[in-house]
């Protein structure tokens, strides 16, 4: 609403509505596709003076308070990235001695990478800082990528226990082993037979408390970082 004035001011500007009578409509409006929440609108009037021409004037100051709502990034992002972490402690359970663990957690490595593109896409690209979803899904990210080191390393220990146990199971078949029966070999093959058992069986269980040794890390890992964030999630709300 406009009221001119024939003395020093030559323009009044009032609001047509008042504050709360605006939110009101302006939510009926808004449209974010369910991502912001319209909170709140404040109006003030305001006298600004004009420096170079040094003349009064009148501005209305529109405030608008918006917020983004969680519920979009915890079914979208948080939840599903929660089942990817829980998913590779399971894995740990998968047998070590084919290739389809190591298979199962470069797949599950790779849908953190889409749910960090999928997450650079939505939050903004001007922050100061980088917002705990960013580091939840990075976080847990580089815990799965360190989770596959440990794997490869495993699948090694066990592949060298796999040779030692062929080498062996060879030489019994160059002697003349046929249907469990074996001919009477010397001493020193009996020797060296033990010791590529023993070696096999070496590898194998450094393989095992390796990755029973990791699987407790990790757990702990896994539990320190969630709670730090729960902390700081806790400190940023209020």
């Amino acid at each position: 609403m406009f009221t001119f004035v024939p003395k020093e001011k030559n323009l009044l500007i009032y609001p047509l509505n008042n504050a709360p009578s605006v939110t009101v409509d302006s939510r009926e409006f808004f449209d974010a596709q369910g991502e912001w929440e319209l909170l709140n609108i404040n109006i003030s009037r305001a006298e600004t003076t004009n420096a170079f021409y040094n003349y009064d004037y009148d501005q209305l100051i529109y405030q608008i308070t918006i917020k983004r709502r969680p519920l979009l990034y915890f079914t979208n992002i948080i939840l599903p990235v929660c089942f990817f972490l829980v998913l590779d402690v399971a894995s740990f359970f998968i047998d070590t001695s084919g290739s389809d663990k190591l298979s199962f957690k470069v797949t599950l490595l790779l849908s953190i990478s889409v749910m960090l593109l999928i997450l650079n896409d939505t939050l903004p690209s001007t922050a100061d800082k980088i917002p705990l979803i960013g580091v939840y899904c990075s976080g847990i990210f580089c815990l799965i990528g360190i989770s596959i080191l440990e794997t490869i390393i495993v699948n090694y220990l066990m592949a060298k226990g796999s040779e030692s146990r062929s080498a062996v199971e060879n030489t019994d078949a160059a002697t003349g082993c046929d249907d469990g029966v074996r001919d009477l070999q010397s001493p020193p093959d009996s020797v060296i037979d033990q010791n590529e058992m023993q070696r096999s069986f070496s590898w194998t269980r450094v393989a095992r408390i390796t990755d029973v040794t990791f699987l407790v890390l990790y757990i702990i890992t896994i539990i320190v970082f969630l709670s730090v964030l729960g902390k700081l999630w806790v400190v940023e709300s209020y």
